[in-house]
């Protein structure tokens, strides 16, 4: 892809951003970046406009390439669009290069499972022989592998729903919405706008592609995901044609490579981890990987995902600070069968219904202990269980520390963002493991 000549303009001067502005520059482009921080970090070789965001540099440019973070509907966007100039997301960005390569894009977006289904592609095609860029919105910008010397075989993205905003001709090989719940719904307005926006992931593909959606009430809520006009092959997730689940194994229907995969020798916890191997599995038969290739065995969790970090007296804590949203917390809840010590706060979300933990709750949680901004709103839903509120997670887990007994697990899955404390996720789950290990030293 030639941008030679071009100007460019990068908002947001993110992770992304800054890996955009860098792919723009490589590829002989003029670039300026621009952020409304002003000490948002320099991009040598580009022109700096910090602490505003100036119309004319959107109207003039000839491509506007815009981070994750930053909304569609911001007015400088929509005045670049009035004025007919291009405006994708990084990810589409990155892809344009991507696809011109002939590298085929393994696509994985949904409220939950996201992060992990694409960490399991990654491990399945390396266990397969094949090389992989695995990243997106998981670790590593798209953009990162258009900079480097790489041809990877394949390349799998996680997505989320804001790249998704401004897709442009975003077109995997394969690709999957894993389900849909209540998230984000202070950007996206509605569940029904929210999961439109999910499945624009399959707005550009191919008749050679394959586009899967789960069918059942639970992950797709008044079935809100469509295929809609798609030209990709349409499967199920839970059903067929696509992939279905009998004891000890997987049936594939529909795809390029139909018959079983053992599933009987996966070690991960939780009837949601054969979910997700379920989805990786299909994603990457219907990418061209041959099904006999394919051996679960491999499939480790990611940090932060119902991860065990600590074990003393008999007392288990499990990590599972990538549950920020209700809908993940009973995930995380429901994949433990020992009796439990459940750590619930921190920042919550618009839309949340606390409430709904209340079933996951009930089965063997001994004792809640609420934390944080939202500590006091989860307390006052929850019912039929022990419930305590404190201040911080340093609060909640010196309570946890004393409360538990022999055989019992400690799970922080929180049902919130972290940002109240913590700047993400992963310093919330660092934190979680640190303080377990010091509260039982």
């Amino acid at each position: 892809m030639s941008l030679a000549g071009q100007r460019v303009l990068v908002m947001g001067m993110g992770r992304s951003g800054v890996s955009a502005a860098r792919y723009a520059l490589a590829s002989g482009a003029d670039v300026t970046v621009t952020d409304m921080r002003s000490d948002a970090p320099e991009v040598p070789g580009a022109t700096h406009v910090y602490g505003e965001h100036r119309e004319s540099d959107f109207t003039s440019a000839d491509l506007v390439v815009v981070s994750p973070g930053i909304p569609a509907a911001a007015t400088p966007i929509i005045a670049a669009q009035a004025a007919g100039v291009t405006v994708l997301s990084e990810l589409a960005f990155a892809a344009r290069w991507v696809q011109e390569e002939g590298i085929p894009i393994i696509a994985v977006t949904g409220t939950n499972g996201k992060s992990s289904v694409t960490w399991f592609i990654g491990q399945l095609l390396e266990a397969a022989g094949h090389s992989a860029f695995v990243g997106g919105n998981l670790g590593t910008a798209l953009s990162e592998l258009a900079i480097s010397d790489e041809r990877p075989d394949y390349a799998v993205v996680e997505v989320s729903s804001y790249q998704l905003e401004l897709p442009g001709g975003f077109a995997p090989t394969s690709a999957a919405v894993l389900n849909l719940a209540p998230d984000h719904l202070g950007r996206h307005g509605t569940m029904e706008n929210y999961g439109a926006t999910k499945t624009r992931i399959f707005g550009q593909m191919t008749s050679r592609g394959f586009a899967a959606l789960p069918h059942s009430d639970e992950t797709n809520p008044g079935h809100l995901l469509r295929h809609g006009d798609s030209a990709a092959t349409a499967l199920w997730l839970d059903r067929h044609p696509g992939v279905t689940q009998v004891p000890g194994a997987l049936i594939l229907e529909g795809t390029p490579d139909d018959g079983e995969v053992d599933l009987s020798r996966l070690t991960l916890l939780g009837e949601h981890n054969r979910h997700n191997a379920a989805a990786a599995v299909l994603l990457c038969v219907c990418a061209g990987v041959q099904r006999e290739s394919l051996d679960l065995s491999v499939l480790t969790a990611l940090p932060h995902r119902l991860e065990p970090v600590h074990t003393a007296a008999d007392i288990t804590w499990v990590n599972d600070s990538k549950a920020t949203n209700v809908d993940a917390a009973m995930v995380g809840i429901s994949g433990i069968q020992a009796p439990l010590i459940v750590l619930l706060g921190g920042a919550g979300k618009d839309g949340s219904d606390y409430t709904r933990l209340n079933v996951a709750l009930a089965r063997n949680t001994r004792q809640v202990i609420c934390f944080g901004a939202a500590g006091d709103a989860i307390a006052r839903q929850l019912e039929g269980v022990d419930v305590h509120t404190v201040a911080t997670l340093a609060d909640a887990i010196t309570e946890a520390a004393a409360a538990a007994r022999a055989h019992d697990v400690v799970l922080l899955s929180p049902a919130c963002a972290s940002f109240d404390e913590f700047q993400n996720f992963e310093e919330r789950g660092e934190a979680f493991a640190a303080l377990a290990r010091e509260a039982t030293s």
